[in-house]
Protein backbone atom coordinates (compact mmCIF):
# COMPACT_ATOMS: atom_id res chain seq x y z
CA UNK A 1 0.00 0.00 0.00
CA UNK A 2 1.25 3.78 -0.86
CA UNK A 3 1.59 5.99 1.49
CA UNK A 4 1.24 9.97 1.69
CA UNK A 5 1.65 12.84 4.10
CA UNK A 6 -0.09 16.17 3.61
CA UNK A 7 1.05 18.98 5.53
CA UNK A 8 -1.89 21.44 6.53
CA UNK A 9 -4.99 20.66 7.72
CA UNK A 10 -7.05 23.23 6.35
CA UNK A 11 -9.91 22.58 3.95
CA UNK A 12 -7.72 21.62 0.83
CA UNK A 13 -4.98 20.11 2.73
CA UNK A 14 -8.23 17.42 3.93
CA UNK A 15 -10.17 17.32 0.50
CA UNK A 16 -6.46 16.18 -1.19
CA UNK A 17 -6.09 14.02 1.96
CA UNK A 18 -9.44 12.40 1.14
CA UNK A 19 -8.73 12.05 -2.70
CA UNK A 20 -6.27 10.20 -2.21
CA UNK A 21 -7.50 7.80 1.34
CA UNK A 22 -11.02 6.94 -1.00
CA UNK A 23 -8.14 5.58 -3.30
CA UNK A 24 -6.63 3.32 -1.85
CA UNK A 25 -3.36 5.02 -0.29
CA UNK A 26 -2.39 5.11 3.35
CA UNK A 27 -2.72 9.00 4.41
CA UNK A 28 -1.28 10.73 7.09
CA UNK A 29 -2.42 14.66 7.61
CA UNK A 30 0.37 17.02 9.79
CA UNK A 31 -1.43 19.86 11.31
CA UNK A 32 0.53 22.64 13.16
CA UNK A 33 -1.97 24.20 15.10
CA UNK A 34 -4.10 22.38 17.79
CA UNK A 35 -7.09 22.79 15.69
CA UNK A 36 -8.31 21.56 12.25
CA UNK A 37 -9.66 23.72 9.60
CA UNK A 38 -7.12 26.58 8.72
CA UNK A 39 -9.83 29.25 7.72
CA UNK A 40 -12.69 26.78 8.02
CA UNK A 41 -12.95 26.78 11.64
CA UNK A 42 -15.46 28.22 14.38
CA UNK A 43 -15.91 29.16 17.82
CA UNK A 44 -17.14 31.68 20.75
CA UNK A 45 -15.21 34.68 19.28
CA UNK A 46 -17.35 37.38 21.62
CA UNK A 47 -19.71 35.94 24.14
CA UNK A 48 -20.80 32.55 25.38
CA UNK A 49 -23.29 30.85 23.07
CA UNK A 50 -22.47 33.03 19.49
CA UNK A 51 -20.70 30.76 17.17
CA UNK A 52 -18.51 33.11 14.65
CA UNK A 53 -16.60 31.81 11.57
CA UNK A 54 -12.97 32.53 11.95
CA UNK A 55 -12.35 33.46 7.76
CA UNK A 56 -14.18 31.78 5.28
CA UNK A 57 -17.99 32.10 6.18
CA UNK A 58 -19.95 31.87 3.10
CA UNK A 59 -19.57 29.20 0.58
CA UNK A 60 -21.34 29.81 -2.91
CA UNK A 61 -18.39 27.70 -4.76
CA UNK A 62 -18.11 25.00 -1.99
CA UNK A 63 -21.85 23.97 -1.92
CA UNK A 64 -21.46 23.39 -5.97
CA UNK A 65 -18.29 21.89 -5.98
CA UNK A 66 -17.81 18.83 -8.19
CA UNK A 67 -15.54 17.37 -5.59
CA UNK A 68 -17.96 17.63 -2.55
CA UNK A 69 -20.98 16.88 -3.79
CA UNK A 70 -19.34 13.50 -4.66
CA UNK A 71 -18.44 12.67 -0.96
CA UNK A 72 -21.48 12.26 0.15
CA UNK A 73 -20.90 15.38 3.30
CA UNK A 74 -24.34 15.07 4.24
CA UNK A 75 -23.88 11.71 5.51
CA UNK A 76 -21.09 12.88 7.84
CA UNK A 77 -23.24 16.30 8.94
CA UNK A 78 -22.75 18.76 7.10
CA UNK A 79 -26.04 20.54 5.75
CA UNK A 80 -25.96 23.83 4.32
CA UNK A 81 -28.44 26.59 4.81
CA UNK A 82 -29.27 29.71 2.83
CA UNK A 83 -30.48 33.41 3.76
CA UNK A 84 -33.49 34.65 2.21
CA UNK A 85 -31.47 37.14 0.46
CA UNK A 86 -27.99 35.83 -0.89
CA UNK A 87 -26.09 39.04 -1.07
CA UNK A 88 -27.16 43.19 -0.51
CA UNK A 89 -25.12 45.84 -1.09
CA UNK A 90 -26.38 49.49 0.39
CA UNK A 91 -26.08 53.03 -1.16
CA UNK A 92 -26.41 56.54 0.30
CA UNK A 93 -29.61 57.00 -0.37
CA UNK A 94 -31.52 54.33 1.57
CA UNK A 95 -31.58 51.44 -1.79
CA UNK A 96 -29.39 48.48 -2.45
CA UNK A 97 -27.97 46.69 -5.10
CA UNK A 98 -29.60 43.20 -4.59
CA UNK A 99 -28.50 39.90 -5.16
CA UNK A 100 -30.93 36.47 -5.66
CA UNK A 101 -30.68 32.59 -6.33
CA UNK A 102 -32.99 33.76 -8.45
CA UNK A 103 -31.97 35.71 -11.26
CA UNK A 104 -35.33 36.66 -12.86
CA UNK A 105 -35.78 38.10 -8.96
CA UNK A 106 -32.34 39.85 -9.08
CA UNK A 107 -33.56 41.28 -12.46
CA UNK A 108 -36.91 42.75 -11.39
CA UNK A 109 -35.30 44.05 -8.87
CA UNK A 110 -32.61 46.10 -10.48
CA UNK A 111 -35.37 47.77 -13.10
CA UNK A 112 -33.90 48.85 -16.29
CA UNK A 113 -30.65 47.03 -15.79
CA UNK A 114 -32.68 43.59 -15.30
CA UNK A 115 -32.29 42.72 -18.96
CA UNK A 116 -28.50 43.05 -19.47
CA UNK A 117 -27.74 41.64 -16.16
CA UNK A 118 -29.59 38.56 -17.46
CA UNK A 119 -28.35 38.81 -20.99
CA UNK A 120 -24.51 38.12 -19.45
CA UNK A 121 -25.42 36.28 -16.35
CA UNK A 122 -28.34 34.04 -17.78
CA UNK A 123 -26.75 31.82 -20.39
CA UNK A 124 -24.10 31.00 -17.97
CA UNK A 125 -25.72 30.56 -14.90
CA UNK A 126 -28.08 27.77 -16.42
CA UNK A 127 -25.58 25.70 -17.83
CA UNK A 128 -23.01 26.61 -14.50
CA UNK A 129 -22.49 22.75 -13.58
CA UNK A 130 -21.15 21.94 -16.88
CA UNK A 131 -19.16 25.12 -16.82
CA UNK A 132 -17.93 24.49 -13.04
CA UNK A 133 -16.20 21.20 -14.99
CA UNK A 134 -13.65 24.00 -16.26
CA UNK A 135 -13.49 26.59 -13.96
CA UNK A 136 -12.49 24.31 -11.10
CA UNK A 137 -8.98 23.83 -13.38
CA UNK A 138 -5.72 25.20 -14.39
CA UNK A 139 -6.58 27.94 -16.88
CA UNK A 140 -4.10 26.29 -19.08
CA UNK A 141 -6.06 23.78 -19.75
CA UNK A 142 -8.31 21.57 -22.96
CA UNK A 143 -11.48 22.75 -22.33
CA UNK A 144 -14.44 20.17 -21.59
CA UNK A 145 -17.31 22.19 -22.60
CA UNK A 146 -15.18 24.91 -24.92
CA UNK A 147 -18.16 26.79 -26.14
CA UNK A 148 -19.50 27.57 -22.32
CA UNK A 149 -15.82 28.55 -21.29
CA UNK A 150 -15.74 31.38 -24.12
CA UNK A 151 -18.46 32.45 -23.78
CA UNK A 152 -17.96 32.98 -19.74
CA UNK A 153 -14.24 33.68 -20.64
CA UNK A 154 -14.23 36.79 -22.81
CA UNK A 155 -15.85 38.77 -20.27
CA UNK A 156 -13.67 37.91 -17.41
CA UNK A 157 -11.11 39.82 -19.45
CA UNK A 158 -11.83 42.68 -19.13
CA UNK A 159 -11.63 45.55 -15.96
CA UNK A 160 -14.31 45.60 -13.89
CA UNK A 161 -14.80 48.94 -14.02
CA UNK A 162 -15.15 48.49 -18.07
CA UNK A 163 -18.00 45.64 -17.10
CA UNK A 164 -19.81 47.84 -15.43
CA UNK A 165 -19.80 49.87 -18.20
CA UNK A 166 -23.46 47.22 -19.20
CA UNK A 167 -25.50 49.11 -16.67
CA UNK A 168 -27.12 52.28 -16.01
CA UNK A 169 -28.01 52.39 -12.42
CA UNK A 170 -25.83 53.02 -9.30
CA UNK A 171 -27.29 49.58 -7.66
CA UNK A 172 -26.32 46.95 -10.81
CA UNK A 173 -22.95 48.85 -10.77
CA UNK A 174 -22.38 48.71 -6.88
CA UNK A 175 -23.42 45.33 -6.91
CA UNK A 176 -21.01 43.83 -9.37
CA UNK A 177 -17.91 46.16 -7.72
CA UNK A 178 -18.18 44.87 -5.05
CA UNK A 179 -18.26 41.53 -5.46
CA UNK A 180 -15.57 41.42 -7.86
CA UNK A 181 -13.73 43.10 -5.23
CA UNK A 182 -13.77 39.91 -3.51
CA UNK A 183 -10.83 39.57 -5.69
CA UNK A 184 -9.11 42.35 -3.46
CA UNK A 185 -7.38 43.19 -6.58
CA UNK A 186 -7.80 47.00 -8.47
CA UNK A 187 -10.75 47.15 -10.06
CA UNK A 188 -9.02 48.77 -13.25
CA UNK A 189 -6.84 46.05 -14.10
CA UNK A 190 -7.25 43.31 -16.99
CA UNK A 191 -9.34 40.34 -15.71
CA UNK A 192 -10.44 42.30 -12.18
CA UNK A 193 -14.15 40.70 -13.27
CA UNK A 194 -13.39 37.21 -13.38
CA UNK A 195 -13.79 36.71 -9.75
CA UNK A 196 -17.04 38.48 -9.93
CA UNK A 197 -18.17 36.75 -13.10
CA UNK A 198 -17.58 33.85 -11.20
CA UNK A 199 -19.45 34.52 -8.01
CA UNK A 200 -22.52 35.99 -9.34
CA UNK A 201 -22.73 33.39 -11.88
CA UNK A 202 -23.11 30.68 -8.80
CA UNK A 203 -25.22 32.67 -6.69
CA UNK A 204 -27.35 32.11 -9.87
CA UNK A 205 -27.02 28.44 -9.96
CA UNK A 206 -26.35 27.33 -6.36
CA UNK A 207 -27.17 30.37 -3.83
CA UNK A 208 -24.79 31.84 -1.40
CA UNK A 209 -24.88 29.13 1.23
CA UNK A 210 -23.63 28.73 4.85
CA UNK A 211 -22.79 25.77 6.89
CA UNK A 212 -25.28 25.13 9.79
CA UNK A 213 -22.93 24.97 12.97
CA UNK A 214 -20.55 27.49 10.89
CA UNK A 215 -17.59 26.69 8.49
CA UNK A 216 -16.35 23.97 11.27
CA UNK A 217 -18.73 21.89 10.12
CA UNK A 218 -17.15 21.59 5.98
CA UNK A 219 -13.72 20.79 8.39
CA UNK A 220 -15.52 18.29 10.52
CA UNK A 221 -17.30 16.66 7.73
CA UNK A 222 -14.08 16.30 5.58
CA UNK A 223 -12.32 14.99 8.42
CA UNK A 224 -14.89 12.52 8.74
CA UNK A 225 -14.73 10.68 5.86
CA UNK A 226 -10.77 11.11 5.65
CA UNK A 227 -11.20 8.42 9.01
CA UNK A 228 -13.91 6.24 7.20
CA UNK A 229 -11.19 5.60 4.89
CA UNK A 230 -8.41 5.04 7.42
CA UNK A 231 -6.45 8.29 7.04
CA UNK A 232 -5.64 10.03 10.20
CA UNK A 233 -5.06 13.88 11.65
CA UNK A 234 -2.02 14.41 14.12
CA UNK A 235 -2.28 18.22 15.48
CA UNK A 236 0.24 20.43 17.14
CA UNK A 237 3.18 19.11 14.44
CA UNK A 238 4.72 21.88 12.86
CA UNK A 239 6.68 21.10 9.69
CA UNK A 240 10.46 23.19 9.57
CA UNK A 241 12.18 20.81 7.16
CA UNK A 242 11.95 17.55 5.15
CA UNK A 243 13.51 16.23 8.19
CA UNK A 244 10.73 16.69 10.31
CA UNK A 245 8.79 14.21 7.88
CA UNK A 246 8.56 10.79 7.99
CA UNK A 247 9.20 8.54 4.93
CA UNK A 248 6.31 9.03 2.68
CA UNK A 249 5.65 7.76 -0.94
CA UNK A 250 4.45 11.36 -1.72
CA UNK A 251 4.07 14.57 0.00
CA UNK A 252 1.66 17.48 -0.32
CA UNK A 253 1.82 20.77 0.83
CA UNK A 254 -1.51 22.54 2.06
CA UNK A 255 1.24 25.38 2.25
CA UNK A 256 1.91 29.23 0.43
CA UNK A 257 4.73 28.56 -1.89
CA UNK A 258 7.07 30.52 -0.01
CA UNK A 259 6.78 28.18 3.34
CA UNK A 260 7.33 25.12 1.02
CA UNK A 261 10.42 27.05 -0.41
CA UNK A 262 12.04 27.38 3.48
CA UNK A 263 10.90 23.41 4.11
CA UNK A 264 12.44 22.11 0.84
CA UNK A 265 15.59 24.56 1.25
CA UNK A 266 17.78 22.99 -1.75
CA UNK A 267 15.85 19.82 -2.42
CA UNK A 268 13.92 22.48 -4.62
CA UNK A 269 14.66 23.24 -8.27
CA UNK A 270 16.13 26.52 -8.70
CA UNK A 271 13.86 27.63 -11.27
CA UNK A 272 10.94 26.21 -8.85
CA UNK A 273 12.56 27.96 -5.98
CA UNK A 274 13.09 31.61 -7.76
CA UNK A 275 9.38 31.16 -8.67
CA UNK A 276 7.99 30.09 -5.16
CA UNK A 277 9.94 33.06 -4.03
CA UNK A 278 8.53 35.53 -6.04
CA UNK A 279 5.08 34.71 -5.85
CA UNK A 280 2.84 37.67 -4.52
CA UNK A 281 0.53 37.80 -1.85
CA UNK A 282 -2.00 40.77 -1.96
CA UNK A 283 -4.02 42.71 0.45
CA UNK A 284 -5.36 42.21 3.57
CA UNK A 285 -8.34 41.65 5.85
CA UNK A 286 -8.56 43.10 9.11
CA UNK A 287 -11.45 40.97 10.81
CA UNK A 288 -13.85 42.64 13.18
CA UNK A 289 -16.57 40.00 15.02
CA UNK A 290 -19.15 41.73 16.68
CA UNK A 291 -21.95 40.35 19.28
CA UNK A 292 -25.09 42.92 18.29
CA UNK A 293 -28.26 42.57 20.50
CA UNK A 294 -31.26 43.00 17.61
CA UNK A 295 -28.95 42.77 14.89
CA UNK A 296 -27.60 44.94 12.88
CA UNK A 297 -30.32 47.83 11.92
CA UNK A 298 -29.72 48.49 8.58
CA UNK A 299 -31.66 51.50 6.71
CA UNK A 300 -32.60 48.99 3.80
CA UNK A 301 -35.09 46.19 4.36
CA UNK A 302 -33.07 43.73 1.58
CA UNK A 303 -30.19 44.12 4.11
CA UNK A 304 -31.79 43.11 7.13
CA UNK A 305 -32.82 39.65 5.47
CA UNK A 306 -29.17 39.00 3.50
CA UNK A 307 -26.77 36.72 4.24
CA UNK A 308 -23.82 38.91 3.02
CA UNK A 309 -23.87 42.60 2.95
CA UNK A 310 -21.12 45.15 0.92
CA UNK A 311 -20.61 48.03 3.08
CA UNK A 312 -18.69 49.78 0.70
CA UNK A 313 -20.59 52.56 -1.13
CA UNK A 314 -20.95 52.99 -4.43
CA UNK A 315 -18.48 51.80 -7.42
CA UNK A 316 -16.52 54.87 -7.77
CA UNK A 317 -16.03 54.22 -3.81
CA UNK A 318 -14.75 50.99 -4.17
CA UNK A 319 -12.77 51.39 -7.06
CA UNK A 320 -10.73 54.29 -4.56
CA UNK A 321 -10.13 51.56 -1.85
CA UNK A 322 -9.19 49.17 -3.98
CA UNK A 323 -6.22 50.73 -5.52
CA UNK A 324 -5.42 52.42 -2.59
CA UNK A 325 -4.58 49.03 -0.76
CA UNK A 326 -3.11 47.93 -3.13
CA UNK A 327 -0.57 50.62 -3.28
CA UNK A 328 0.01 50.47 0.55
CA UNK A 329 -2.37 53.20 1.44
CA UNK A 330 -5.29 53.18 3.76
CA UNK A 331 -8.51 53.99 2.65
CA UNK A 332 -10.51 56.39 4.60
CA UNK A 333 -13.69 54.58 3.57
CA UNK A 334 -12.03 50.86 3.05
CA UNK A 335 -14.33 48.04 1.47
CA UNK A 336 -16.29 46.19 3.98
CA UNK A 337 -17.94 42.15 4.06
CA UNK A 338 -20.45 41.61 6.31
CA UNK A 339 -22.05 37.99 7.11
CA UNK A 340 -25.00 37.94 8.86
CA UNK A 341 -24.88 33.87 9.00
CA UNK A 342 -27.14 32.90 11.92
CA UNK A 343 -29.85 34.66 9.13
CA UNK A 344 -30.17 31.22 7.62
CA UNK A 345 -28.67 29.29 10.37
CA UNK A 346 -29.98 30.65 13.65
CA UNK A 347 -28.56 28.60 16.35
CA UNK A 348 -25.25 30.58 15.94
CA UNK A 349 -27.46 32.91 17.87
CA UNK A 350 -27.88 33.52 21.67
CA UNK A 351 -31.43 34.83 22.05
CA UNK A 352 -31.62 38.19 20.79
CA UNK A 353 -28.04 38.55 20.58
CA UNK A 354 -26.29 37.76 17.40
CA UNK A 355 -22.87 37.27 15.33
CA UNK A 356 -21.91 39.66 12.78
CA UNK A 357 -18.68 38.56 10.62
CA UNK A 358 -16.73 41.73 9.26
CA UNK A 359 -13.77 42.47 8.01
CA UNK A 360 -12.13 45.31 6.20
CA UNK A 361 -10.01 45.53 3.39
CA UNK A 362 -6.69 46.95 4.01
CA UNK A 363 -2.60 47.11 2.83
CA UNK A 364 -0.73 43.95 3.09
CA UNK A 365 0.40 44.01 6.82
CA UNK A 366 -0.81 47.03 8.07
CA UNK A 367 0.10 47.68 11.26
CA UNK A 368 -2.82 50.33 12.17
CA UNK A 369 -6.36 50.03 13.86
CA UNK A 370 -9.14 49.83 11.18
CA UNK A 371 -11.77 49.37 13.52
CA UNK A 372 -13.46 52.53 13.45
CA UNK A 373 -13.18 52.59 9.83
CA UNK A 374 -14.74 49.11 9.67
CA UNK A 375 -17.16 50.51 12.36
CA UNK A 376 -17.88 53.74 10.13
CA UNK A 377 -18.59 52.07 6.78
CA UNK A 378 -21.06 49.77 8.27
CA UNK A 379 -23.01 52.50 10.61
CA UNK A 380 -23.13 54.47 7.51
CA UNK A 381 -25.87 52.20 6.39
CA UNK A 382 -27.20 51.13 9.60
CA UNK A 383 -27.35 54.07 12.16
CA UNK A 384 -27.35 52.96 15.68
CA UNK A 385 -25.18 50.08 15.18
CA UNK A 386 -22.77 50.82 17.82
CA UNK A 387 -25.24 50.92 20.71
CA UNK A 388 -26.35 47.62 20.15
CA UNK A 389 -22.55 45.94 20.33
CA UNK A 390 -22.17 43.99 23.53
CA UNK A 391 -19.29 41.93 22.38
CA UNK A 392 -15.95 42.56 19.95
CA UNK A 393 -13.26 40.57 19.06
CA UNK A 394 -10.19 41.98 16.53
CA UNK A 395 -7.93 40.28 14.29
CA UNK A 396 -5.66 42.43 12.56
CA UNK A 397 -3.69 41.48 9.66
CA UNK A 398 -0.54 40.48 11.80
CA UNK A 399 -2.64 38.08 13.78
CA UNK A 400 -4.11 36.69 10.47
CA UNK A 401 -1.05 35.37 9.96
CA UNK A 402 -0.23 34.23 13.19
CA UNK A 403 -3.53 32.39 12.80
CA UNK A 404 -3.07 30.44 9.98
CA UNK A 405 0.52 31.11 8.51
CA UNK A 406 -0.81 30.73 4.98
CA UNK A 407 -1.96 34.69 5.44
CA UNK A 408 1.35 36.42 4.80
CA UNK A 409 0.56 40.12 5.68
CA UNK A 410 -2.94 39.35 6.36
CA UNK A 411 -4.00 37.94 2.89
CA UNK A 412 -6.80 35.51 3.17
CA UNK A 413 -7.23 34.40 -0.27
CA UNK A 414 -2.95 33.12 -0.32
CA UNK A 415 -1.79 34.83 -3.29
CA UNK A 416 -2.60 38.25 -4.85
CA UNK A 417 -5.24 38.61 -7.65
CA UNK A 418 -2.98 39.80 -10.70
CA UNK A 419 -3.52 38.85 -14.42
CA UNK A 420 -0.64 37.01 -14.09
CA UNK A 421 -1.63 34.96 -10.95
CA UNK A 422 -5.63 34.28 -12.16
CA UNK A 423 -3.87 32.47 -15.01
CA UNK A 424 -0.67 30.93 -14.15
CA UNK A 425 -0.46 29.89 -9.85
CA UNK A 426 2.20 29.45 -8.31
CA UNK A 427 4.23 29.26 -11.47
CA UNK A 428 3.98 27.92 -15.09
CA UNK A 429 3.96 24.72 -15.42
CA UNK A 430 2.03 22.37 -17.27
CA UNK A 431 1.44 20.51 -13.93
CA UNK A 432 1.16 23.41 -11.63
CA UNK A 433 0.73 20.94 -8.84
CA UNK A 434 4.17 19.63 -8.85
CA UNK A 435 7.37 21.54 -6.93
CA UNK A 436 10.01 19.91 -8.99
CA UNK A 437 10.66 17.16 -6.56
CA UNK A 438 9.67 14.06 -6.85
CA UNK A 439 6.76 13.03 -5.06
CA UNK A 440 6.06 16.25 -3.87
CA UNK A 441 3.23 18.63 -4.56
CA UNK A 442 1.14 21.88 -3.13
CA UNK A 443 -2.59 22.37 -2.77
CA UNK A 444 -3.13 25.21 -1.24
CA UNK A 445 -5.05 28.21 -2.41
CA UNK A 446 -2.07 29.74 -4.23
CA UNK A 447 -2.96 26.46 -7.16
CA UNK A 448 -5.77 26.81 -9.18
CA UNK A 449 -8.48 27.42 -9.23
CA UNK A 450 -7.59 29.74 -6.27
CA UNK A 451 -9.21 30.99 -3.47
CA UNK A 452 -12.79 29.60 -1.82
CA UNK A 453 -13.87 26.39 -0.08
CA UNK A 454 -14.59 23.89 -2.84
CA UNK A 455 -11.75 21.39 -2.07
CA UNK A 456 -11.22 21.35 -5.57
CA UNK A 457 -7.08 22.39 -4.98
CA UNK A 458 -6.98 19.71 -2.76
CA UNK A 459 -8.41 17.38 -5.32
CA UNK A 460 -6.46 18.38 -8.20
CA UNK A 461 -3.23 17.77 -6.60
CA UNK A 462 -4.53 14.39 -5.43
CA UNK A 463 -5.04 13.22 -8.81
CA UNK A 464 -1.27 14.88 -9.68
CA UNK A 465 0.07 13.08 -6.74
CA UNK A 466 -2.32 9.45 -7.78
CA UNK A 467 -0.85 9.51 -11.49
CA UNK A 468 3.09 9.86 -10.11
CA UNK A 469 2.05 6.66 -8.08
CA UNK A 470 0.86 4.59 -11.09
CA UNK A 471 -3.00 5.00 -9.31
CA UNK A 472 -5.74 5.69 -11.90
CA UNK A 473 -7.97 8.32 -9.43
CA UNK A 474 -11.46 9.38 -9.89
Amino acid sequence: MSNAIVVGAGPNGLACAVALAREGVQVTVLEAEETIGGGTRTSELTLPGLLHDHCSAVHPMGVGSPFLLSLGLEEHGLQWRWPEVDLAHPLDDGTAGVLLQSIDETAAGLGADGKRWKRLFGPSAAAFDKLNEDLVLPVLHPPKHPFLLTRFGIPTLAPATVLTRLWKTPQAKALFGGVAAHALSPLTTPMSSAVGMALVTACHRHGWAVARGGSRSITDALASVLRAHGGTIQTGVRVRSLDDLPPADVVVFDLAPSAIADITADRLPKRVQRAYRRYRHGPGAFKVDLAVEGGVPWTNEACRRAGTVHAMGPLEEQVVAERDINNGRMPERPCVLVSQQYLADPERSNGDVHPIWAYAHVPSGYDGDATDALLAQIERFAPGLRARIVGTFVRSTTEMAQYNANYIGGDIITGANTMRQIAVRPRLALDPYKTGIPGMFICSAATPPGAGVHGMNGYNAARSALKHLGIEGG
